[in-house]
Formats: C-alpha cells, structure tokens, sequence
C-alpha cells in the first residue's frame, strides 16, 4: 500500500467519522434533519430500530440497486454503507439533547459545518463515491424521451422522494433541514477543493 493510497484512506475514514458525527448533532438539536435522514429516523422509529443501525442498512441495500445502474463500488463506497451509522450508534449516547433553542440552532450549524468537511475529505479521497450519492449518478446516466436526466434532477428527485415517505413514516421537517439543503452544497463546494488528492497513477495521466 503506498503512502499516498493510506493518506486517501485515512482522510476517507476520518471524513466519514465527521459525517456521522455531524448528523448526530441534528438529531439531537431536534430542529430537523437532512432528507435522507428524515427517511432514515423514519425508518428506525417505525421498526424501534436504532438510527445508526438504519442508516447502515438502507446504505447496503442501496448497493444492490447499482447493479441495474452499472456503478461499480469502491472502497470509499463500502466504507461510507458501514462507517456513518456506526458512528452514530457511538456518539448519538454522548450527546444530550438541550432545551435552550439557542444551543440546538448552534448545533444544527456546527452538523451542518461538520458534513460539509467530512464530505469534502470523504469525497475528496476519491476512494468511491457514497451509496446513496451512486444511486444519484447511476440515475444521471438515462434519459426521459431523449433527454439525459441531469445530476441536479436526478438528486433532486431522489431526496424529495426519501424526504416524503420519511414524512410518512413520522419522520418530520424543521428548519435544520432548510439549512442542510440549501447550505451543504456551496459549503462543500467551496471546501472541497482543499481536499482533492489523486493517486500517483493519476498524475502521471
């Protein structure tokens, strides 16, 4: 394993860690989560289930549908399906829940700054891109009477369509999740290229 391989798989790790982290301070600020994570409390309330053991399920089972989207899982991606969830599972006990709204709403930007640098590191490594993020670009690969259906729309409708069935599973909206859909984005963005690595392969292309 070269030293540039284990640095990519280390910020990989670490990435994912502060990911799941992040959703951990959401959960417990209780102002309202991410969609997926609307889909995914959802899920765990119905079935009394924890959260994290949710999370990790919904994201191997997300897998199985890149098989008829012809993605292929990296390293990065496996690690992403077992990883979040876990650390959920971990640090969802340590973290209370306050009751000053003032604390909860600084929590819900603290998730939202912690995502947005555990993504960039996770995505950055270039180790596989995530199992949720893969159904989105296998999806962007078709098209609807002879248009390509782009990224936006495709993870548009993807997260519009978890968000709503977590609603009906009693899952709920709040203004945590205002703030993760229209701050994630240019948050990443404008990490992210701080955090770009490539292997020694790439470089010499």
């Amino acid at each position: 394993m070269s030293k540039l391989y284990s640095e990519k798989l280390a910020r990989c790790i670490t990435g994912l860690a502060f990911f799941g982290f992040g959703i951990t301070l959401f959960l417990r600020a209780n102002l309202g989560l991410a969609p997926w994570d609307i889909f995914h409390k959802g899920l765990s309330e119905k079935f009394d289930i924890s959260i994290g053991l949710v999370i990790e399920g919904v994201g191997l089972l997300l897998l199985l549908l890149w098989i008829p989207l012809r993605q292929r899982p990296g390293v990065g991606t496996i690690l992403n399906a077992l990883e979040i969830g876990f650390v959920v599972n971990l640090t969802k006990p340590l973290i209370g829940e306050p009751d000053q709204l003032v604390i909860r709403a600084l929590m819900v930007v603290a998730g939202v700054l912690v995502i947005g640098l555990g993504s960039a590191l996770y995505i950055g490594a270039g180790l596989g891109s995530g199992p949720r993020d893969g159904l989105m670009l296998g999806l962007s690969k078709y098209s609807i009477k002879g248009r390509q259906i782009s990224i936006r729309v495709a993870r548009t409708v993807v997260e519009v369509t978890v968000m709503v069935a977590g609603l009906f599973l009693g899952g709920s909206i709040g203004i945590g999740t205002m703030i993760f859909m229209f701050g994630i984005g240019p948050l990443v963005q404008l990490i992210l290229p701080r955090f770009e690595m490539r292997l020694a392969s790439d470089l010499r292309r």
